[in-house]
């Protein structure tokens, strides 16, 4: 379970830095490195980037929590957790890529497949071993 926690705490950084990089091209490097009081108008990709960004950070505590409950309770089923965690991060992993394309059918089915994993961690929670 460690390696999933710790892949999709990863994609989380990941995420927070490309939508940085994405942004760079507006203002320029010097620009970027300075205080930037004044922020020029994003492009359409680091716009949907930004989104994304947002949409993990209301979706990582329905990962984090079910995924340290399981370490925490002993009679949780590890093998449904750990199938819940990969199943999320492969979710959240397509789900980037299909938000910056902008086309609303792929996003939409990988945000599902992500919920169906936290919602498959919480089941195991409950499950018996």
């Amino acid at each position: 379970m460690t390696i999933w926690i710790l892949a999709v705490l990863g994609l989380y950084f990941c995420q927070i830095y490309l939508s940085a990089a994405l942004y760079l091209p507006a203002e320029g490097l010097l620009r970027h490195a300075g205080g930037r009081d004044v922020l020029p108008e994003k492009g359409r990709l680091a716009a949907r980037s930004d989104k994304a960004l947002v949409n993990m950070k209301e979706n990582l505590p329905f990962f984090l929590v079910p995924a340290v409950l399981a370490f925490l309770q002993p009679e949780a089923d590890m093998e449904l957790a750990v199938a819940g965690a990969k199943v999320f991060f492969f979710g959240r992993l397509v789900y980037v890529p299909a938000y910056l394309s902008g086309i609303p059918g792929p996003r939409s089915i990988a945000y599902g497949v992500a919920l169906f994993g936290a919602l498959l961690m919480t089941w195991a929670l409950f499950a018996p071993a």
